[in-house]
């Protein structure tokens, strides 16, 4: 499995704009019905927050694929 990588540039970016970044969701309010629909793990938790806070060296799983959250440089 491979790993993909997101850059941020403010202290932490939430799961919900993590998924409508990697393209997972289109809109913010898809995050909700994705969110019960798909299993989430944060950090090896589960975790169903769309609002839940992902700060750089975070990883999160979802649909077989792996993010880790980075710090832009």
């Amino acid at each position: 499995m491979s790993q993909k990588v997101i850059e941020i540039t403010k202290p932490y970016i939430t799961l919900a704009q993590a998924l409508k970044e990697e393209g997972l969701i289109s809109t913010g309010g898809q995050a909700k019905w994705f969110l019960q629909e798909n299993e989430v793990l944060v950090n090896q938790e589960v975790d169903n927050r769309r609002g839940r806070k992902l700060y750089p060296g975070d990883v999160f799983q979802v649909l077989d694929q792996t993010f880790e959250i980075q710090k832009q440089a």
